[in-house]
């Protein structure tokens, strides 16, 4: 598969078709960081909090909008808002795993209203291409592109991240003998490049460069990389979760690093987050050979 990730974000922004890698790239640049918050929370109001108090530091917040014990239509209202004021994009890990016509419903209808709200999903290729291919007609259907619209119009009038859909493939994990591997990270992408509208890139452990595809990539295709399980002080916990410190992830390939626990359980968490954030913009630099 072709990789992109020894060049800047800024010339990969220039030349991607995708408009929500586009402002994904655009946020990181700014920012200056490529961390990913996993704000694995129970609560609204902590949830809301950590959002507040890390957002500035942040390129995307990753929620689990389903372990909520409180969940309100509101919270949907305030996540959104503070990730226009402090510009981060939104990033629901749903993983999504059905057949499509239920996938559909997960996506855009239920309590949840995942469409309205989250610029980044992802799912398992495990049923196969349909249920990307349902995911990204839900994305694409009349009523998200309404709701894309107003959002671009209000993004606009602040120079905040604006309003766009797109997908990850969790083509591995970092679980300990995790079964997304081999045959089925290959099916992984060749199956997001059939949908190059609508996925983004993957949740991987490392760059999937040496994956070759059935067909010869095209040399736009530019997939970004997003790696979990991102630790600076431990080496894993006790359900088989292993890590990576954010170095050792970015120069692996990840173009973005996720973690939280890290980070949200910190004592100073401010302080944590401001740690990720220099390792893993540190090594970016040096990746694409921007540090001096």
């Amino acid at each position: 598969m072709t990789s992109k990730s020894n060049l800047p974000y800024s010339v990969r922004a220039k030349n991607h078709d995708n408009l929500l890698v586009t402002e994904l790239f655009r946020v990181a640049e700014e920012k200056k960081t490529n961390l990913v918050l996993s704000a694995d929370l129970t609560t609204s109001e902590e949830l809301c909090r950590v959002a507040d108090e890390l957002g500035p530091h942040i390129a995307v917040l990753k929620t689990h909008i389903d372990i909520l014990s409180d969940f309100s239509p509101e919270i949907l209202t305030k996540l959104t808002s503070l990730s226009r004021k402090h510009n981060f994009l939104i990033f629901e890990d749903r993983k999504f795993v059905d057949i499509g016509a239920t996938v559909q419903k997960q996506y855009h209808g239920g309590a949840l209203r995942i469409s309205e709200w989250s610029h980044i999903i992802n799912a398992t290729v495990l049923p196969g291409p349909g249920i990307v291919e349902a995911l990204a007609q839900t994305a694409q259907s009349e009523g998200v592109d309404a709701i894309v619209a107003e959002g671009n119009k209000e993004a606009s009038t602040s120079s905040k991240v604006g309003v766009g859909r797109g997908m990850l493939i969790l083509a591995e994990m970092t679980s300990k003998g995790s079964l997304a591997v081999g045959e089925y990270t290959r099916a992984s992408v060749e199956i997001a490049r059939q949908f190059p509208e609508f996925v983004i890139g993957f949740v991987a452990t490392k760059s999937l460069a040496d994956v070759e595809p059935e067909k010869k990539s095209s040399d736009k295709e530019d997939f970004v990389v997003f790696t979990t399980g991102v630790n600076m002080s431990t080496k894993g916990d006790a359900l088989g979760q292993q890590y990576n410190t954010p170095r050792k992830a970015v120069m692996g390939g990840a173009d973005f690093i996720i973690s939280g626990r890290g980070i949200y359980k910190a004592e100073n968490a401010v302080e944590a987050a401001l740690n990720y954030k220099k390792e893993g913009w540190e090594a970016y630099l040096e990746r694409t050979g921007q540090k001096e």
